[in-house]
């Protein structure tokens, strides 16, 4: 008999070991989902804090575009498909970006621009042009030293 109430009161002392586990273990859970996931990441903040058409220093902050003329253009037509890295990235002159227009047009859905297009090469050919700079360019004005042994 003495040996059966050892059993059951060790038992009992298991059962709250386990329930005290399992309710400590669902107060985490649920501290971390109401922490983490109600969250929204830092970029999600940063873009509502950043309106469409906000400029800093002469540049469109949503996009990174340089502001000038045409500007608003180009965002309206060319950042609807693609980003505005593609844009900067690719430098060409007016007959190139007419053409890579018509490409787009042929191949890609790209709507037809009518008077913007005009606008939208204009603007990139002056803000992104073509610029042949090769290898990088030689050092200038340098304090030349002698290294010691």
């Amino acid at each position: 008999m003495e040996q059966r109430l050892k059993i059951q009161s060790a038992a009992r002392r298991n059962r709250w070991k386990w329930g005290g586990f399992i309710f400590v273990s669902l107060l985490m859970i649920v501290f971390f989902v109401v922490t983490f996931l109600n969250e929204e990441p830092e970029e999600a903040l940063d873009k509502k804090d950043v309106s469409n058409d906000e400029i800093v220093d002469g540049i469109h902050l949503r996009t990174g575009l340089k502001e000038d003329e045409g500007l608003m253009a180009v965002v309206t037509h060319c950042t609807a498909c693609h980003s505005a890295q593609l844009i900067i990235q690719n430098r060409m002159n007016k007959e190139r970006w007419n053409a890579t227009i018509r490409w787009m047009q042929e191949t890609q859905n790209l709507w037809d621009l009518g008077a913007n297009q005009e606008v939208i090469v204009n603007y990139l050919v002056k803000n992104y042009p073509v610029y042949d700079k090769g290898r990088r360019e030689n050092l200038e004005n340098i304090q030349w030293y002698n290294l010691s042994e």
